[in-house]
């Protein structure tokens, strides 16, 4: 699904303009990624958890010459789907 189906399935539920919905998607997506830079955890229940973690750096190789390198330390954003939802899915 696109940004632009999304608005308009959240235009058809909600029985509002699509440029409102997007405004919304819009605010929706720039609130979580706000939390998210902060390192705030975001649970949105029946949808599942956002969290930011912590990766260690390590010990990598290029593939191309099979020299080793050093693949530095960097926060990654993960998401843990809710029972709920995982139980739709299946």
């Amino acid at each position: 699904m696109t940004k632009a189906e999304l608005v308009a399935k959240v235009a058809a539920e909600a029985g509002v303009t699509k440029a409102s919905a997007e405004r919304c998607v819009n605010a929706f997506v720039k609130a979580l990624t706000e939390a998210l830079e902060k390192g705030e955890r975001v649970a949105l229940p029946g949808l599942g958890v956002f969290n930011v973690r912590e990766r260690k750096a390590r010990k990598g190789r290029n593939p191309r010459t099979g020299e080793e390198i050093t693949i530095p330390a960097r926060k990654v954003v993960t998401f843990h789907a809710a029972k709920a939802l995982k139980e739709k899915v299946k």
